[in-house]
């Protein structure tokens, strides 16, 4: 029994902002590390070339320099893919031996004791190519006769995807049949902190690395197998993170290395790449290009949907590859489609591979299925709400199975869309956009929707927490899941508060560290509240009913009699508060004195959540330049813990999705070379480009987990990409504009008027 008030859905100031606002948070390149060398690599500057020799000797004899490593002195043996379904002959050295296949791939390896004469000896390798011919496109890569990057298989596909009624023709009963390609490009994760680790072994003989990522327990377990050791012999820590979005999830091939790297210098090594190293090497997202077809009648019901895609999986066979599984899962979006399919061709080209990146594949999916309604309404000179309206799954239908077999768990689709028009005035917005297109106002209005489905936690397993209760009532808390920005240490603690009544100040919240947390998984795919967060709220219980026993005994009650009140942190009799007990007195006539609850809690499937976006755009007809006047976010992640962690969320997400659909490109030349490899031509989104954006609250909860919570880390960036891209193609469809593909730069949208006022 409790009693007391929740702080569960109250306002909760973080408590990891003020380490990491003044100074005092520890990232890698951080912590001092006496006798650490400092690595830098040599890397291609070709992106399709037979590598003729290498020549080290310059290197070698420059100043500070330890060691000169190629991959023939490296002893690491080739990474193969990591998921059996893509092409197991695709294999990557660690460092490039007699090809390479990007600009920016690895090729030598330098240590030296400065970091300044690190890159002057990189610079000095000197690598003689014989160039090959590059393919950079996805869609042309997969032609019978495209150049072929990895010889041993033969083939530029590293798989196929296929979900619900794939390579059926879509359903034709109806009045209207759409088809059109978009392209949803690659993007730089770009986050703060670039890549950074630090290797050394230690005086037992393990590996110990200092990781910047998503969480050090899948790190520890690669190593381990890198380096054919027990996992016990390989300690990871992670401290403090300066983003991440999904590229830093793995371990990838520069900061494997570097164990190898400490063991032939002796002593410990750090790498921090260049911003322009990070741009070429930290893998880049999205990269896809979609044929979609959809069907329906004039009455506004789609029919059929269709969506056939290529993933370019850059040139080796990474996380990108596998994203085409997360865009089919969610093919059909909000829309009770009675026919649905997909294919997809993941491919490799001579660029940067690319991996997982803010919403990994839903995104994409989003991007697709919303632009196609938009289209349609078009077409039948419908509202594009009213589509949506009309189409959207019912409140009442969950759980609801989609054609391509992913079930949903809850939602309220209209809900959603409601009351995010209701809060934009969408009909005042709709009046005043009439008014300026009747008096040929230059300065364009655009409105654009987006409603969406995702899912979170998908990728199953469990992960672990544990609570203890020390003698002076002081809560010791261990997680597997490792933050880097989410606010984890703040949630945790209000949930351990909110079932031990315990102060939030009171309570330490441990990550991080292999050694001290004995399992755990990324932080990744929104799982973190719903799993680690879940397994915290179980052991926070059990820690309470050992507690509850406990203190029956001290008070010579019944232990059903005994009441917990949250609002002091006291155990005592039901209806006499007069006499009672506090933690620290319980945990005191303890044997053990301490109580510790352990839990590892598993996933019960994934949970979707979901939302709808409104933005508010004006064009101006003259430059092409694109100004978001408003957006407007219901995002429904079930549940709400603290609305300041989820309003943050939300923040970051939407900024990201703005900036895809408004600026940012990674882009190559035909031989590629790349074009945008540092901030003075990746324009990264500022507060400068950006409104205040307008949260609409909204719950859904789920029943899959006992706090009934959803992922809301992606949600963000999902609704709002297609959202602004559809008002910037809205705010000019009345001069002839049917699609634009993203980035809607000012010379694109300027482009696209000028092609239609010919």
């Amino acid at each position: 029994m409790f009693g007391g008030h929740s702080i569960l859905g109250t306002v909760v100031l973080r408590r990891e902002d003020p380490a990491l606002l003044t100074g005092a948070s520890q990232y890698v390149d951080d912590i001092d590390l006496p006798g650490a060398a400092r690595v830098a690599f040599a890397l291609s500057e070709q992106a399709h070339a037979c590598i003729v020799s290498i020549d080290t000797t310059e290197a070698e004899a420059s100043p500070g320099v330890l060691a000169v490593v190629t991959s023939a002195t490296l002893g690491l043996a080739d990474r193969l893919p990591a998921m059996p379904m893509l092409d197991q002959r695709m294999v990557r050295p660690f460092l490039a031996r007699d090809t390479v296949r990007y600009v920016g791939e690895p090729i030598v390896a330098v240590v030296a004791e400065t970091a300044a004469q690190a890159e002057d000896a990189a610079a000095l390798v000197i690598i003689d190519y014989e160039p090959l011919p590059a393919v950079v496109d996805a869609v042309v890569a997969l032609d019978d006769d495209a150049p072929v990057l990895h010889q041993a298989a033969g083939t530029n596909r590293v798989a196929h995807y296929e979900a619900g009624r794939a390579g059926a023709p879509i359903d034709d009963e109806g009045d209207v049949k759409i088809t059109a390609t978009f392209v949803n490009q690659r993007v730089a994760p770009a986050p703060i902190e670039p890549r950074v680790a630090a290797a050394w072994w230690d005086e037992e003989g393990r590996l110990v690395q200092l990781n910047s990522g998503q969480g050090v327990h899948p790190v520890r377990d690669q190593l381990a197998q890198i380096y054919g050791l027990r996992t016990e012999q390989v300690h990871v820590v992670s401290k403090d993170v300066g983003g991440s979005f999904g590229a830093k999830a793995f371990v990838l091939n520069e900061e494997a290395m570097l164990g190898a790297l400490a063991q032939r210098v002796g002593r410990p090594v750090r790498w921090t790449p260049s911003r322009s190293a990070d741009m070429v090497n930290l893998g880049h997202a999205r990269a896809q290009v979609h044929r979609v077809t959809i069907a329906g009648r004039l009455d506004g019901t789609i029919t059929g949907y269709r969506l056939d895609l290529v993933q370019d999986a850059g040139a080796y066979p990474f996380m990108g590859s596998m994203l085409p599984f997360m865009t089919q899962r969610m093919t059909s979006g909000v829309y009770r489609f009675r026919d649905a399919g997909s294919t997809a061709d993941s491919v490799v080209t001579n660029t940067t591979p690319t991996g997982a990146y803010r919403g990994a594949g839903r995104p994409e999916a989003t991007a697709a299925i919303e632009r196609a309604v938009d289209l349609f309404a078009a077409e039948i000179g419908m509202d594009p709400a009213e589509v949506r309206r009309r189409n959207l799954i019912a409140a009442d239908a969950f759980p609801y199975k989609t054609p391509a077999g992913t079930t949903y768990d809850s939602g309220d689709y209209v809900g959603a869309l409601d009351r995010a028009l209701a809060a934009a005035g969408y009909d005042e917005l709709r009046a005043e956009q009439a008014r300026r297109r009747a008096a040929g106002h230059t300065t364009l209005l655009g409105i654009g929707l987006c409603t969406y489905v995702e899912v979170t936690a998908m990728s199953g397993g469990s992960e672990y927490a544990s609570v203890e209760v020390q003698p002076d009532g002081r809560v010791r808390a261990l997680t597997g899941s490792s933050p880097y920005g989410q606010g984890h240490h703040t949630t945790w603690a209000m949930l351990i508060a909110e079932r031990t009544g315990i102060a939030m100040d009171q309570i330490e919240v441990i990550h991080g560290d292999t050694d001290l947390v004995p399992s755990g998984s990324i932080s990744g795919g929104s799982r973190s509240l719903q799993l680690a967060g879940s397994a915290m709220w179980d052991a926070a219980n059990k820690v309470v009913d050992q507690a509850r026993r406990a203190a029956a005994q001290q008070l010579e009650a019944a232990e059903e009699d005994v009441v917990l009140d949250l609002g002091t942190g006291r155990f005592h009799v039901a209806g006499t508060p007069s006499r009672g007990l506090s933690w620290a007195d319980v945990v005191a006539a303890s044997p053990d004195s301490s109580f510790v609850a352990v839990s590892d809690f598993a996933a019960n499937g994934g949970t979707f959540p979901f939302g709808a976006h409104v933005s508010v755009v004006e064009v101006d007809a003259e430059t092409g330049k694109v100004t978001i006047v408003r957006h407007v976010a219901c995002d429904d992640a079930g549940r709400i813990i603290n609305p300041t962690i989820v309003d943050g969320q939300v923040h970051g997400g939407v900024a990201q999705g703005i900036a895809q659909a408004l600026l940012e490109a990674f882009t190559y030349d035909a031989d590629g070379n790349p074009l945008t490899a540092n901030f003075a031509d990746y324009p990264v989104i500022s507060a400068a480009e950006l409104p205040l954006f307008e949260r609409v609250a909204m719950e859904t909860p789920t029943p899959l987990n006992p706090l009934g919570v959803k992922g809301i880390g992606e949600s963000g960036t999902i609704g709002a990409g297609p959202a602004v891209l559809n008002a910037v193609i809205d705010a000019v469809s009345h001069l002839g504009v049917r699609h634009l593909d993203m980035p809607t730069t000012p010379e694109r949208v300027w482009r696209a008027i000028q092609a239609v006022s010919a």
